[in-house]
């Protein structure tokens, strides 16, 4: 149990001291309580919270935001380079400025809303204000499970939700007119995309070997990244592996562009040979065909991805096949992402069912006259 003391302040005053011991069984106190009461209180407030699991040590959270930041961040083996990427330019850019050096103990919730709302006001999209409330938030429920912070301070925060634009899709039409705007490096390139539905960096990491054009399948397991200027190789998005189909009149697109290479070298690749790259691609030649072609304007590669899956729904494919296709972790989220794509679904659903129904109901009908006619001729 908490033993109370009392004590003389160096102002000559009386102060109360409490000292207890921890979950570990460590000596610990805290002082400067102006009454025993005070005093009591903290002291029953410890063994409390000792009990429930939920005690936090005074001086556990006197590390600096900057310093427990960091230290979280470099600790996050699981991150792919270009999400980390990401979050060291938020942690530069907008966490330190404003936390670096304050107490992790010190960090109020009221603070943290009133960061976010400066955020907003300095002309950062309401995207991008989620994304930097998001790291600091992920930082700081570590601190809280390490036991450094009772709460989460950044839990609950009030922020604008980002406008969300319509999706954009391609028709068959506009996808062939831009394959042939994009020049015979970039032909084969909108085609995979297109009706495939491989991420860039997926596509760019495929190699020869992937490639199955007697099945028409390709094998999707690695992607290439260009992070600061460096490419980075490593899984796909849910670092998971898959095969997509490849329809039929692309296999003389494909078989071209793998032509004369080996096992190991890349299926598609930049005019000089090399990894294809995002922005190089769209300096190059993505941006001026998407203008030649007519299509939509500032039409970017991956929406590519998005027509691979409206091309798909349309000719009927279902969620799941949707889902492996394009590689996402479950077949909620295709429905939650293309939930538009899928709503003349309904009206067919309508229709089968009207038809199921109503052939139900003529069958019922036929019977009941069958079983009259029976009652007549006996």
């Amino acid at each position: 149990m908490a033993t109370i003391e009392r004590y003389t302040a160096a102002d000559g005053s009386a102060r109360y001291r409490v000292r207890y011991r921890g979950p570990g069984r460590r000596q610990t106190d805290k002082r400067g309580f102006r009454t025993k009461r005070a005093a009591e209180q903290f002291a029953a407030t410890v063994e409390v919270q000792k009990r429930d699991g939920t005690y936090v040590a005074p001086s556990a959270g006197r590390v600096p935001v900057g310093e427990w930041v960091r230290r979280w961040l470099s600790d996050r083996s699981d991150l792919r380079p270009t999400t980390r990427d990401r979050y060291d330019g938020i942690v530069r850019t907008h966490i330190m400025p404003r936390w670096e050096t304050v107490l992790l103990s010190a960090v109020s919730h009221a603070d943290v809303q009133h960061w976010v709302s400066e955020l907003a006001a300095s002309g950062l999209s309401p995207a991008s204000v989620r994304k930097c409330h998001r790291v600091l938030s992920l930082a700081l429920d570590l601190a809280m499970k390490e036991r450094m912070i009772v709460t989460n301070p950044a839990h609950g925060v009030k922020i604008a939700r980002p406008s969300v634009s319509p999706r954009r899709y391609l028709t068959h039409r506009q996808v062939r007119a831009l394959a042939d705007a994009a020049g015979p490096v970039g032909r084969p390139v909108v085609y995979v995309l297109a009706y495939c539905g491989l991420r860039w960096g997926e596509m760019a990491a495929v190699k020869v070997g992937d490639v199955d054009l007697a099945r028409r399948r390709i094998a999707v397991s690695s992607a290439v990244t260009e992070v600061q200027g460096h490419l980075v190789w490593g899984g796909t998005k849910t670092r998971q592996r898959r095969t997509v189909p490849i329809p039929a009149f692309m296999t003389p697109i494909v078989a071209a562009s793998i032509d004369g290479k080996d096992p190991d070298d890349l299926a598609f690749t930049a005019a000089g040979g090399g990894v294809l790259r995002y922005r190089v691609a769209r300096a190059s030649w993505f941006d001026a065909a998407v203008k030649q072609a007519g299509c939509p304007e500032g039409f970017h590669p991956h929406e590519l991805r998005h027509t691979a899956a409206s091309l798909a729904i349309s000719a009927g494919a279902n969620v799941k096949a949707v889902q492996r296709m394009l590689g996402h972790a479950s077949a909620a989220m295709t429905l939650d992402t293309y939930a538009e794509l899928f709503a003349d679904d309904l009206e067919d659903v309508a229709m089968r069912l009207d038809r199921a129904a109503s052939l139900e109901s003529v069958g019922k009908m036929w019977a009941n006259d069958h079983d009259l006619e029976e009652q007549d001729h006996s």
